[in-house]
């Protein structure tokens, strides 16, 4: 199924940097019948490979959480076993070689439901890794929220403070006792209430998704570089948390404010990045390029750009780093952080 914008996406078109780079996608989703939200509403194994297959080298992919094919029946706590059952059958389909090179889903991350505590989310954990049939790697529970109803909140509709919740905590304890992940999607305003949950609990990998989220509309519009310094501002502590690592991408959305999807023409990889590196330079610069992977965001990013435009706005930015702070930027990181062959 193409894309609502996928005529606008044609008239911007590039050859391929760097196509035999090696890389891992570690951010992507798959759904159907999403709603008039999205840019494409439904995005399935031969929509991603359409992506993946449009010019450059990808390896594996890691799946994210996105309230796609939550079971109908059972406890509700449980209803999201449905989308890492999903997923995993896509994973298994693309394992068997016969869809191409590119392991789809390699890595699954899943949600559960934290906000009830201790039990349920101990329950649902574990539910999840049998689900995964060894694909299981953490779960995300988005946090972003705003008191501007111009922002919008997270589709789960998160409290305020949801991080410093006692009852949250209390399921989140069972992250790092499974060797599991937790994916930090917030926004930039909330970075610092990110950072006292990465101090208390040092044994838990936390992956800061689309660096935190920038926002750029409501009361935020037009204050790009205030944004920004705020963002700096938070983003330096978090830093210093060795157990967080940073997804670079997911910044190119409607809330980020950069309005590329009213443009008459989508954006070239050079003007992509030029428009944003300065939240990429700074992140690797605090992070290293050892604790930083570049991400798709995809389908979502696909209001503002194609997957091979996408990707070669990461390598025009890379191009002066060294080779092996290339490797980790595009592979590496994330196949440690996913554990991932």
């Amino acid at each position: 199924m193409a894309s609502d914008n996928a005529a606008w996406l044609d008239l911007t078109q590039e050859e391929t940097l760097e196509p035999d780079l090696p890389i891992i996608d570690p951010h992507h989703h798959l759904w159907d019948a999403r709603g008039s939200h999205y840019v494409q509403q439904r995005y399935l194994l031969e929509d991603m490979l359409a992506d993946v297959n449009s010019g450059h080298n990808i390896t594996q992919t890691v799946f994210i959480e996105c309230g796609a094919m939550f079971r109908a029946d059972g406890p509700e706590y449980m209803a999201y076993i449905g989308e890492t059952e999903f997923v995993n059958g896509i994973a298994a389909m693309c394992a068997s070689g016969m869809y191409g090179k590119t392991r789809i889903g390699a890595g699954i991350v899943g949600s559960a439901p934290l906000r009830l505590g201790d039990k349920a989310s101990a329950e649902a954990l574990d539910a999840q890794i049998h689900a995964g049939n060894g694909r299981f790697r953490g779960i995300r529970v988005g946090a972003t929220w705003d008191a501007d109803p111009r922002v919008g909140n997270h589709r789960t509709n998160p409290p305020d403070g949801m991080y410093g919740d006692a009852t949250f905590r209390a399921g989140f304890q069972h992250l790092g006792q499974r060797g599991l992940t937790f994916e930090a999607w917030c926004y930039h305003t909330q970075i610092h209430e990110l950072t006292e949950l990465a101090k208390a609990f040092p044994d838990t990998t936390i992956i800061l998704d689309h660096f935190g989220g920038p926002i750029g509309v409501g009361r935020y519009a037009g204050k790009e570089d205030e944004v920004f310094a705020a963002w700096k501002a938070a983003i330096g502590p978090l830093s210093e948390c060795p157990n967080v690592m940073a997804k670079l991408g997911g910044i190119v959305m409607e809330v980020n404010g950069f309005h590329w999807q009213d443009r008459p023409k989508p954006p070239s990889s050079q003007e992509l990045i030029e428009r944003t590196r300065r939240y990429y330079e700074h992140t690797i610069e605090k992070f290293g390029a050892d604790r930083c992977m570049f991400e798709s965001n995809f389908p979502v990013d696909k209001i503002a750009c194609s997957y091979n435009v996408l990707w070669n706005s990461f390598k025009r930015l890379a191009a002066n780093y060294s080779a092996s702070e290339k490797a980790s930027l595009f592979h590496d990181t994330a196949a440690r952080v996913y554990s991932l062959n």
